[in-house]
């Protein structure tokens, strides 16, 4: 049930959308609770179109709408031209600025944006610890210091700065850490059409946002206090902004990331009906350069249902870091596993290792997805498809060599990408292995003053080498991997009993954050940033020990074979 607050946000942001002419074709806006925020659900209203939602791209937060900000354009176009910041610094300043701002134009949307997240930078140090010994661990630290880095050298002044005419306003870290949120939650990647980026127009016929009669951004009727005289925003894009032009069926597209307020209110579920798409011509919303939300359940969706688009196939790894979410059992769940590039010096030979990698192109690390295992040795599927077949096909021919080592028989069950047991195999050599390399590329480019490729000198590592050396310091990679994750936090069991026991306590936006801990202590519940990263946590040991096994099978069999 809404609050009254709540009611009120809504209604001058729906407002607020329709003045600068956005649509609610068939959805509307709802509170969804404190862990989602604000959602779209649909409605009856028109519930016989696909055609939910359409918001004019004129209404976009972009790097080019950015440039032409009166207050930060100038200046932002000298860092971008000078290379000091990019596209996205661009968008996460002005973000930070119109939080700030008194009378911002943007009050509506922004009022209706969460104040706290959850994702790994905004967890208090207990809710931390629960990542100890995973990726996410080193990487939330690294990013910490990053950003509270970036803050105090670049972001403070220059907030300061812009905002200096406003009496009272003060920009304090958790404002940058905000809108640095806010941008990677909700931003997405916008095929824009390409006379829309560069228009050849004028600039007062081609403006970035809708304009009112006194050139300011439209605001709806309840918030009259936020027309001030800003001015027009041109669409030139400055050198320096990041775009990826590509063919459409409407013409050619220019990719740039973007927030478009009203889109950005769908929530994530893995199996969507619902996508987004952009109409350049208006040909399909009869509104002209517009993002408009299309259902492929026409008739068939309940009144009151909530509208949610797929975010990709993204493990809990990124869900959380980015969105501040996992989910449980995820079937795009993957592994990270990685051989540590400063190790390479430690290593035998590690100068001429450190060149054949090159050569090679060598991966120092894979993803290992969760859905690879249905094609591996312990995989309950069929035995066998064609795309395995085809991998030890690829692998048969692009490794003959003088055809003495002879092709795994497991080839088409082995999980793990060739191209980073190509790298293991190469830091593996040793001594007389890496002699016996040098002297058959010898032999192959013989007096002739070449290099051999890529492909001849993996020829030449897997002829010599076979696969035992990779597999070996895979499996060793992977027994440390279970080490660490273990140290940090206990045992997968371990982990499954403590979610099974436990009661998550939801924490209400603004309430402080301290108390949790000892409400959580006194009736045995755990905040929702804990649940996270105890379900991630145990999806990284399960994967782990499922791709050890993979690998300790996988050698065993290499073994035995000679290979």
């Amino acid at each position: 049930m809404e609050t009254l607050e709540e009611e009120i946000k809504i209604q001058h942001f729906t407002e607020w959308l329709q003045a600068n002419k956005a649509e609610l074709r068939g959805c509307k806006i709802k509170y969804c609770g404190p862990n989602k925020g604000f959602g779209l659900f649909s409605s009856s209203q028109n519930s016989a179109s696909p055609i939910l939602l359409v918001v004019p791209l004129d209404l976009s937060i972009t790097p080019m709408s950015v440039l032409q900000d009166p207050c930060l354009g100038l200046k932002c176009r000298a860092m971008l031209e000078q290379g000091e910041v990019d596209d996205r610094f661009l968008m996460i300043l002005f973000l930070t600025v119109e939080r700030l701002r008194k009378n911002s134009l943007w009050k509506p949307y922004i009022d209706m944006l969460p104040i706290t997240f959850g994702n790994p930078l905004w967890f208090t140090e207990d809710e931390i610890l629960e990542l100890k010994g995973t990726t996410l661990y080193k990487a939330t630290q690294l990013q910490k210091k990053k950003l509270e880095c970036l803050y105090e050298e670049k972001v403070k002044d220059l907030v300061m700065e812009i905002l200096d005419a406003e009496a009272g306003s003060e920009v304090r870290y958790e404002d940058f850490l905000w809108a640095n949120s806010i941008f990677w939650t909700r931003a997405l990647n916008i095929p824009f059409p390409h006379s829309y980026v560069f228009p050849k127009t004028s600039e007062e016929e081609n403006c970035s946002v809708p304009l009112d009669t006194d050139g300011g951004i439209i605001t709806s009727e309840v918030s009259p206090s936020s027309v001030d005289e800003n001015g027009s925003r041109g669409c030139e894009l400055a050198s320096g902004v990041a775009v990826n032009a590509v063919n459409s069926a409407q013409g050619e597209s220019v990719w740039v990331e973007g927030l478009i307020p009203g889109i950005d209110f769908c929530n994530h579920v893995i199996k969507s009906a619902t996508t987004w798409e952009v109409d350049s011509l208006g040909l399909t919303t009869g509104v002209p350069a517009s993002m408009y939300l299309l259902s492929a359940e026409q008739g068939t969706v309940q009144n009151e249902e909530e509208i949610c688009i797929s975010y990709g196939d993204k493990g809990n790894e990124e869900l959380l870091y980015l969105y501040g979410f996992v989910i449980d059992d995820n079937p795009d769940d993957y592994l990270m596993v990685h051989y540590p590039v400063e190790a390479i010096q430690s290593v035998p030979f590690a100068d001429s290792k450190a060149q054949l990698l090159e050569v090679q192109k060598g991966e120092m690390r894979c993803l290992l997805p969760r859905n690879s295992l249905e094609r591996g040795f312990f995989s309950e599927s069929s035995p066998q498809n064609e795309d395995n077949i085809q991998r030890g096909n690829d692998r048969m021919c692009s490794f003959s060599w003088s055809g003495q080592r002879k092709i795994p028989s497991y080839l088409d069950k082995l999980v793990f990408p060739e191209e980073f047991l190509t790298s293991l195999r190469t830091i593996a050599m040793n001594e007389e292995e890496l002699f016996k390399v040098s002297s058959l590329l010898e032999e192959l480019v013989g007096n002739e003053e070449k290099q051999p490729s890529d492909t001849e000198v993996k020829a030449a590592i897997w002829e010599v080498c076979g696969d035992s050396g990779a597999l070996l310091l895979l499996v060793d990679l992977l027994q440390t991997k279970m080490m660490e994750l273990e140290d940090g936090s206990g045992t997968e069991a371990s982990d499954t009993e403590l979610l099974e026991k436990a009661r998550v306590i939801e924490i209400p936006e603004g309430s402080a954050r301290h108390d949790a801990k000892n409400v959580a202590s006194a009736e045995k519940l755990i905040s929702r940033n804990s649940w996270c990263s105890i379900i991630y946590r145990r999806g990284q040991k399960q994967l782990t020990r499922l791709f050890l096994k993979e690998a300790e099978h996988a050698l065993h069999l290499c073994l035995s074979e000679q290979n």
